[in-house]
């Protein structure tokens, strides 16, 4: 499962990385050095996907001219909630949330076979309990440098992250 050509133990920062795209293409993280990233674990069955992709949409509408990227990495390992094919994944979120960031490969975000993009993401900001990511809509707040600054969890709304992204992009 895609993600990653770097070894999350050599890399500096997510710009260190290439992933996949949703048609296997190989994405080098290294062309989003200047901005602003939110990394997000989606699923579009799980009871958070409303609300989660409707706020990501608002947000990067709002944000995406000022330096904001966000990278979305569909994950079917809670409770088989991500069951489609990275097409079906894809035509979903920008259809039925008119999404108009990345959506890359689906990937594993816990295991042996976890994405190594997401295992240096664990190994930079742990989360409540260890590194292990607990559900969907884990996000990962990056600032320009490719740096991990925050780690929110599932339920935590993006609108409730924009302050610290206004942070990022000096203008709060």
């Amino acid at each position: 499962m895609g993600a990653g050509s770097s070894s999350f133990n050599t890399a500096g920062s997510v710009h260190d990385f290439t992933v996949k795209d949703a048609r296997g293409n190989d994405v080098e993280l290294s062309t989003y050095k200047g901005k602003v990233l939110l990394v997000v674990n989606v699923a579009s069955q799980c009871g958070l996907t409303n609300s989660n992709y409707t706020e990501l949409s608002q947000l990067y509408e709002k944000y995406k001219d000022q330096g904001v990227e966000f990278l979305a990495f569909p994950c079917n390992q809670f409770a088989g909630q991500e069951p489609g094919s990275n097409e079906q994944i894809q035509e979903f979120a920008c259809t039925r949330f008119k999404a108009e960031y990345p959506i890359f490969q689906k990937v594993n975000v816990n295991g042996d076979k976890a994405a190594p993009l997401y295992k240096f993401l664990k190994a930079s900001k742990g989360g409540l309990f260890n590194e292990s990511i607990k559900w969907n809509f884990t996000k990962f707040l990056v600032d320009k440098e490719g740096r991990v600054v925050k780690r929110y969890a599932p339920t935590t709304s993006p609108l409730n992250i924009e302050n610290d992204i206004k942070k990022l992009l000096d203008l709060s």
